[in-house]
C-alpha cells in the first residue's frame, strides 16, 4: 500500500494540534460568549469548525494507525489526548518519536 503523504504521522500530529486549538476556542471564547454574554453563534462557528477537525482527526488516525502499523494502545492514547483539553500537547513529545519512528522504517 503506498502512502498519501511521506509521513502520516507527522500531518496527525499538526492536525492534532490544530483540532486541539479548536477544542480551546470552543471551551474557553465561544462557550463563555454563549452562556455568559448571549452569543449562541460564537458556537455555532467555532463548535462547527471544531467538529469538522475532529473528525478529520479521527478518520487520519485510523489511516495513520494501519499505514503506520500501530498498536491499538498508541492510537487509543491519541484519541483520547484529543478528548482532553490540553491533551495534544500532553503528547506531542511522543508524537515527535513517533514520526521520528515512522521516518526510520520507511528508510530503511
Amino acid at each position: 500500500m503506498r502512502s498519501v503523504v511521506k509521513n502520516p504521522v507527522a500531518l496527525l500530529r499538526n492536525l492534532a494540534l490544530i483540532e486541539g486549538i479548536s477544542w480551546l476556542v470552543l471551551l474557553f471564547v465561544a462557550m463563555p460568549l454563549k452562556y455568559i454574554w448571549d452569543r449562541p453563534e460564537a458556537v455555532r462557528v467555532v463548535g462547527m469548525a471544531h467538529g469538522i477537525l475532529f473528525c478529520l482527526l479521527c478518520a487520519w488516525l485510523l489511516y495513520t494507525s494501519v499505514a503506520a502499523k500501530w498498536p491499538l494502545s498508541r492510537a487509543g492514547l491519541i484519541f483520547l489526548a484529543a478528548l482532553i483539553p490540553f491533551g495534544p500537547w500532553l503528547v506531542d513529545r511522543r508524537m515527535k518519536s513517533y514520526e521520528a519512528e515512522y521516518s526510520a522504517e520507511k528508510s530503511a
